[in-house]
């Protein structure tokens, strides 16, 4: 004959049960939440329509052309690499030691 009593002592009901309910209940509610999550990551990630046009497959070729073309007007021969500032240095400082340099040599 199990009791009220005799159940309340029995430790397997006092502690094992709670604690599989935590653990079962608690992974279902997880799964909710994180659930929640991706559904509104996938709706900020939609993108605008002008957007998506630049995105289209179709298009897309159309648009490296056109970068084609902007890039042949640039005049590369010209063009020098020019380090910007560390972090550990002033950037104000570090641009006028630059054009010091860059007026020397011209």
């Amino acid at each position: 004959m199990f009791t009220l009593k005799a159940l309340q002592k029995n430790k397997t009901v006092k502690y094992g049960v709670p604690m599989l309910l935590l653990v079962v209940g608690g992974s279902f509610g997880l799964r909710e939440f994180t659930q929640i999550r991706y559904d509104a990551q996938r709706i900020r990630k939609k993108l605008d329509p002008s957007l998506e046009a630049k995105v289209n497959v179709q298009k897309q070729s159309a648009m490296l052309e056109e970068e084609y073309e902007k890039l042949k007007e640039v005049n590369l021969e010209e063009w020098k690499n020019i380090r910007g500032p560390r972090p550990w240095e002033d950037s104000r400082e570090y641009q006028e030691q630059q054009r010091a340099r860059q007026n020397k040599k011209d």
